[in-house]
């Protein structure tokens, strides 16, 4: 696969964020023409990405506090904000692929349909939602911290995610 764009997030107060990058694969998934999403499905399914959904992103901030987030565009293009309010922008579209690690706010900032995405999760995790509200936190920095790195990436049994993942928790102040 390609070398993904890192972008890095630090806690804002409201948003925790994570040492760990976000990985960003422009262009990396050919989205099939004929059951795009059931494909796709299927593929993370086979590398231990499951629980899986076909939807749009939100269009408020939110995180997941309990699991990593993977998501390939499938249809359509949109801007996304990743880290809470004045956080980093960028534009994503049919074929790239998205890992959010637990903790980092993403917001769609069109229209909730603008792209169609099919998402998972590592081992299949159920997944909370998280907006910044007071109350949430220490709890979910405690829930994060408690992560794994998952062994494979949505798209193939490689250990890039592992490898580039993991050098960063490593590094990773507690």
């Amino acid at each position: 696969m390609k070398n993904p764009s890192l972008y890095f997030l630090k806690d804002n107060g409201k948003f925790p964020n994570s040492h760990l990058p976000v990985l960003h694969y422009p262009g990396v998934v050919k989205v099939p023409v004929l059951f795009a999403g059931r494909r796709i499905k299927a593929l993370f399914r086979r590398n231990g990405w499951s629980n899986n959904w076909r939807d749009g992103i939100f269009t408020y901030a939110h995180y997941h506090s309990n699991t990593h987030e993977a998501m390939t565009v499938i249809r359509g293009r949109t801007t996304l904000q990743l880290g809470g309010e004045y956080g980093t922008l960028i534009k994503i579209q049919k074929g790239d692929l998205l890992i959010i690690p637990a903790g980092v706010a993403h917001k769609n900032m069109g229209d909730q349909n603008d792209v169609i995405c099919i998402g998972g999760y590592p081992e299949g995790k159920d997944f909370d939602i998280n907006t910044g509200e007071p109350g949430e936190r220490p709890g979910t920095d405690q829930v994060i911290a408690a992560l794994p790195v998952p062994a494979n990436g949505p798209l193939c049994p490689d250990t890039e995610l592992f490898t580039i993942w993991s050098r960063y928790r490593s590094n990773a102040v507690s």
